[in-house]
């Protein structure tokens, strides 16, 4: 039997790794290099005081290896993972909006390659995330591409 994860633990490593993936699409940047700016940041953070309600990368409450795991996998796998999504969207993948087009390839790239995370789970934590950090409507919009998708993923 495997070791019990904590959801929390998990949601954090969700919450940096799509700002992970956010900032090596825009600045196309070294996925090593960004994955060290992120494990650095905290250090700096700690201080600051309007970053108390915010997880930090290194807390006890964020699962630093699932972070790593799946910023890597996505910056890996992207094309795999644009052409997965591919058939499910409404709109061309070059007018995805950047931080929507992070967030689908790294709920896509839970639901093909995290068999141990239901498929529920994926997309009910990609919808938060895209209430959080997406447009307006944005979690409508993911909802939609991955309740069309998982079914032929899983």
């Amino acid at each position: 039997m495997g070791v019990k994860v904590k959801p929390a633990a998990r949601r954090n490593a969700r919450q940096f790794a799509l700002q992970a993936i956010y900032t090596w699409q825009i600045a196309k940047g070294n996925v090593a290099d960004i994955e060290a700016q992120f494990l650095a940041a905290d250090k700096y953070e700690e201080e600051d005081e309007h970053q108390k309600t915010e997880p930090l990368l290194r807390d006890p409450e964020t699962d630093v290896a699932y972070f790593r795991i799946l910023f890597s996998g996505v910056a890996l796998s992207h094309q795999e993972l644009d052409s997965k999504m591919r058939p499910y969207l409404s709109r061309p993948l070059q007018d995805l909006d950047d931080m929507e087009h992070a967030l689908l390839r790294l709920a896509m790239y839970e639901l093909i390659k995290c068999d141990d995370v239901p498929y529920k789970v994926v997309i009910n934590e990609a919808i938060e995330l895209a209430k959080r950090f997406g447009a307006e409507d944005s979690h409508k919009f993911v909802n939609g591409v991955l309740d069309k998708a998982y079914p032929r993923l899983r």
